[in-house]
C-alpha cells in the first residue's frame, strides 16, 4: 500500500559482503522535505526457528554462545533458510543439525520482521510436535551449541527471569506458550545489565 510517508528511492549501491549479511546503501527521497538521505540496509536471506516439542511435551531449546552479547543464551533453536529450500525444509534442517531431533507434526506459526529498520528479510515460525532424537548433532565449524529439554513451566520462568532475551526465541515461544502474566513487569525494577 502506498502511503504519503513512503520515501522514494533514487538509487542504491552495495557496500561489503558481511557474511550474514550483504550492506546496501539507499539513496532516498524524504515524502516531506525533498530530501535525499542515504540509508544503510542489511540484505539476508530468510530465517527460521521453532518450538519444538518431544514427545513428553517438553521443548527442545539450545545454549550457545552469542558474539553481539558475549555471553551464552537460552533460546530456541532456528538459523538460515539455504539456497534452494523452502522455509520449512529450512527448519527441519536447522532442527536435526542443531539438536538432533526429527519428524514429528509441523505447523506454520507465521512471520515476524526481526528489524525492518535495517533487515529486509523475514523470521518463520514453526510449531513441530512430537519430535524425537534420531541423530547426532552436526554442528559446523563454528558452533558450539548444548540441548536442554524444558517444561512450559520451566520456559515460562525463564523468560519472566529474564534468562530468555531472545526476542525471536520469545517471538516463537509466544505463540505456542503463555509466558508472562498481564500486564507483564519485570521482577525488580531495575533495567537488565548485561556487565
Amino acid at each position: 500500500m502506498s502511503d504519503d510517508l513512503d520515501w522514494q528511492l533514487e538509487d542504491q549501491a552495495y557496500g561489503p559482503d558481511l557474511i550474514l549479511f550483504k550492506a546496501r546503501y539507499d539513496n532516498l527521497r524524504h515524502p516531506t522535505s525533498g530530501d535525499v538521505l542515504r540509508r544503510l540496509v542489511l540484505e539476508s536471506v530468510d530465517w527460521v526457528n521453532m518450538v519444538a516439542l518431544d514427545t513428553q511435551g517438553r521443548s527442545i531449546m539450545v545454549r550457545q554462545y552469542r558474539f553481539g552479547v558475549a555471553y551464552t543464551t537460552l533460546e530456541t533453536p532456528g538459523g538460515m533458510v539455504d539456497p534452494g529450500e523452502d522455509a520449512l525444509q529450512a527448519a527441519q534442517r536447522e532442527l536435526r543439525e542443531e539438536t538432533g531431533y526429527t519428524g514429528g507434526v509441523w505447523h506454520y506459526l507465521g512471520a515476524v520482521e526481526p528489524n525492518p529498520a535495517f533487515h529486509d528479510h523475514l523470521c518463520h515460525h514453526y510449531l513441530a510436535l512430537d519430535v524425537e532424537p534420531t541423530h547426532d548433532q552436526d554442528l559446523t565449524q563454528g558452533e558450539a551449541i548444548r540441548v536442554e529439554l524444558m517444561t512450559q513451566t520451566q520456559i515460562a520462568q525463564a523468560a519472566t527471569d529474564g534468562e530468555i532475551r531472545h526476542a525471536l526465541a520469545l517471538s516463537a515461544l509466544a505463540r505456542v506458550f503463555d509466558l508472562w502474566p498481564r500486564p507483564f513487569t519485570h521482577p525488580g525494577s531495575q533495567p537488565f545489565d548485561r556487565r
